[in-house]
């Protein structure tokens, strides 16, 4: 009888539930009015200006309208009226949308008015926009001369262009051709340090290996990928312009398994089901990670590799249409909805 009661007692035990993983501390609501510099501050000329940049906006042409220090952190910024064709995107800059543009012409010139400075910063004689390529080019179409500037001393704030760009929101195309376009642009200017140094530049490591992939094939919908490759990916420990090649090979993967993910839906159209979905619905079903349990992070070409025999093998006969029309999601990227 104890025995059997002990046993009993076992079965009853709930089993220990897997590591979950850890999250990021919440953060604090800082106190009003306890960081950064008063009005008085902002305008105070204490501070030690950038006058090499002065002189520079004067010899390109420009007109230094003012100096301050920004409120946050204190860093020097110069007010700057400069000619609008020296002016220009930084060179991984997201692709220009002409409607924005349109859209953003028509309102200036309803209002006469052009009200939101650009930020730039000078390079080899010229002004980088990582936050403005779209007033930039509405104010060309517009036939101006001018454009006002927040004038940065700082050339790396050209790289922050996730963190600066808030003119018109990201799509995940956008964000991941930005990434890569940026990651490049340090391979090219010979930047040292490993690939997870500049971390707080490309945000999300999933970005970069999908920029790249984006790069060979535009019209690739990442949006049903995002979600397994966030699981897999970590910046690497490895000089950028070899761990851009670590990036380059595995967005070839994606595209391999892309390739038969695209076969599995276009079989799937002929037996006449239709969703928007498809996509999405083919690789949750070869995604075994919505079944992993316990800690350690999934390989990347291993999980791939596994999702690709999947693909490959997939079975046709065990789709039902109602599987299908329990199917939904968010909004699709642009290039979804014709995948």
């Amino acid at each position: 009888m104890a025995a059997k009661s002990a046993r009993k007692t076992a079965a009853a035990k709930p089993k220990p539930k897997p590591a979950a993983t850890p999250r990021k501390p919440r953060r604090k609501k800082a106190a009003p009015q306890s960081r950064g510099l008063s009005p008085a501050d902002v305008a105070s000329d204490s501070v030690e200006y950038p006058t090499d940049i002065l002189d520079a906006v004067r010899e390109d042409g420009g007109e230094v309208l003012g100096v301050y220090r920004e409120p946050l952190g204190g860093h020097p910024v110069v007010l700057a009226v400069l000619p609008i064709d020296k002016v220009e995107p930084t060179p991984y800059q997201r692709d220009l949308s002409e409607p924005h543009v349109k859209r953003l012409a028509s309102a200036m010139e309803r209002l006469d008015r052009f009200l939101d400075p650009v930020i730039a910063v000078r390079k080899d004689g010229r002004y980088w926009t990582p936050n403005g390529n779209h007033r930039l080019h509405a104010s060309k179409l517009l036939g101006a001369k001018s454009i006002i500037a927040l004038l940065l001393p700082d050339e790396d704030v050209a790289y922050q262009i996730l963190a600066l760009n808030t003119e018109k929101a990201h799509n995940l195309k956008e964000r991941s051709l930005e990434v890569v376009r940026m990651y490049r642009g340090l391979v090219g200017a010979g930047r040292a340090g490993a690939e997870k140094s500049f971390a707080h530049l490309f945000e999300e490591p999933a970005f970069i290996t999908l920029g790249a992939a984006y790069e060979q094939r535009p019209r690739f919908s990442a949006g049903a990928y995002h979600p397994f490759v966030k699981v897999v990916e970590d910046f690497l420990d490895l000089p950028l312009e070899k761990a851009l090649a670590v990036r380059e090979a595995r967005a070839q993967k994606l595209l391999e398994l892309d390739d038969a993910v695209v076969a599995v839906v276009n079989a799937l159209k002929e037996k006449g089901m239709q969703s928007p979905y498809l996509k999405n619905f083919v690789v949750g079903r070869i995604n075994f990670l919505r079944f992993r349990k316990g800690a350690g992070k999934p390989d990347f070409d291993g999980t791939v590799a596994k999702m690709l025999a999947s693909a490959l093998q997939f079975n046709l006969d065990s789709v039902k249409r109602e599987d299908i029309g329990r199917m939904g999601g968010g909004p699709l990227e642009p290039d979804d909805e014709h995948a």
